[in-house]
């Protein structure tokens, strides 16, 4: 029998490592769980060409590399628009899908107040990096969260990429063509955790969105949770436990 293969993408700002050390130990040994970074971060800046398929392609890479030909695909935030694009460029590579809060579905016809939550995103782009990042984070709550101040201590060099790598996600996302009829034919399993006090004109909305588009669609809601304390960090016990169903459910449907 083969070990259940998963990938396991990060979003904008955590590299994939420090994102998912406390999942991948939640998940035990007999998940070969893979933490890929994204290819965005690969140089100093942000290639002048990159986007979703920038790192589809990556994706596919790191997988050959590893001799799989199908696994089990899990993306948080920037992480996870990769993997609906991924999801849509190549089901047969897949196993099921796994989102957590994906920062991104299509430019579909949302509604005036998602709409709004990338008005708002736009008007972050002429500020300086230490405003940007407090103003992106606020985006992501519900106003009543109270976000923790920047650490104290000197940020880590990696700090330095992520303003403009989170610019580029928001510059592909105004262009990227997302294939809906793609997605609505990808019929394995797709599981979605939602924190309950992340925006929901944005996570929220994306989750009710995606609910009508795949035919085996599986919502769980942290009730504690928001978009900057995901449960893949805080609760990995827990998420490990609906991971290990989910990938379950769907060796049981079979090829």
């Amino acid at each position: 029998m083969e070990p259940t293969r998963a990938m396991l993408l990060p979003g904008s700002v955590l590299p994939a490592e420090l994102a998912y050390a406390a999942l991948i130990e939640a998940l035990g040994p007999d998940v070969e769980a893979v933490a890929k970074d994204l290819e965005l971060y690969g140089d100093d800046k942000p290639p002048a060409d990159w986007s979703l398929d920038t790192e589809v392609e990556g994706v596919v890479r790191e997988a050959d590399a590893r001799g799989w030909s199908t696994f089990h695909l899990l993306g948080y935030s920037g992480g996870g628009a990769v993997a609906l694009a991924f999801a849509a460029r190549h089901p047969e590579r897949l196993q099921s899908l796994a989102l957590l809060e994906p920062a991104w579905a299509g430019r579909w016809d949302w509604s005036p107040a998602h709409a709004q939550v990338w008005k708002d995103h736009d008007s972050l782009e002429a500020l300086p990096p230490d405003e940007f990042m407090k103003a992106f984070m606020r985006l992501a709550v519900r106003p009543d969260v109270v976000l923790p101040p920047p650490p104290a201590s000197v940020p880590p060099p990696w700090m330095a990429q992520r303003p403009a790598g989170i610019r580029a996600f928001l510059r592909t996302f105004k262009s990227y063509e997302l294939d809906r009829g793609m997605l609505a034919s990808f019929d394995l399993p797709v599981f979605f955790a939602l924190g309950a006090r992340s925006n929901p004109d944005d996570y929220g909305e994306i989750a009710s969105r995606l609910s009508t588009v795949f035919p085996d669609f599986r919502l769980e809601v942290f009730e504690e949770r928001h978009h900057f304390d995901p449960p893949h960090r805080i609760e990995p016990e827990r998420l490990a436990g609906l991971l290990r169903n989910h990938w379950e459910r769907a060796a049981r449907r079979g090829p």
